[in-house]
């Protein structure tokens, strides 16, 4: 089943790789649930090096963020250093399917292939197919009340929200509760 822009979350918990559990939806901030593929994609590092860059803005924007991979926990540690935000490790795809995320060739199409040539440049070259190489992402903005304010099932591997368009539709989201 694919969750659409106003549907009710059902109370769902995560745990990071860090043995923290997540709850959602979280009864204080919004939160952007993104779902990724393997931890070492060279699209998905892309992607994530932009909201690393970011990470002030999307935290002083009242958004807590959670990275979800299909990939063990075990092989996401590695990364979790560098990356401030909270990220789940779910190598059998159950999250995947409870949130409607589907499986797919996703790196073919140009947009794709050219955020992993830039991954690579960066040194993530995805030669560790934990979860392996099939995956679409996802994202979801979830208010404190469980309701998905938006959501984006990408068509492609490099199909997701920009950092922009998160800040832009979280502020649509505090002028709707004013």
């Amino acid at each position: 089943m694919k969750f659409k822009s106003g549907d009710m979350l059902p109370t769902t918990v995560m745990e990071a790789v860090t043995g923290e559990a997540i709850n959602l939806p979280d009864a204080k901030r919004l939160v952007h649930l993104q779902f990724r593929r393997f931890v070492d994609c060279p699209i998905c590092n892309t992607h994530i090096a932009e909201f690393r860059k970011r990470a002030r803005e999307i935290e002083a924007a009242g958004i807590k963020e959670v990275i979800v991979f299909h990939s063990s926990p075990k092989s996401i540690r590695s990364y979790q250093k560098d990356v401030p935000f909270r990220m789940v490790g779910d190598p059998n795809k159950a999250f995947y399917r409870e949130f409607g995320v589907e499986s797919s060739l996703g790196f073919m199409s140009l947009k794709a292939l050219g955020a992993g040539m830039r991954g690579m440049a960066h040194g993530h070259f995805g030669l560790r197919l934990a979860g392996g190489p099939l995956g679409l992402p996802a994202d979801f903005l979830i208010a404190p009340s469980g309701r998905i304010n938006a959501v984006k099932y990408g068509v492609d591997a490099y199909d997701q929200w920009s950092v922009d368009e998160l800040l832009t539709l979280a502020k649509g989201v505090a002028a709707e509760a004013l």
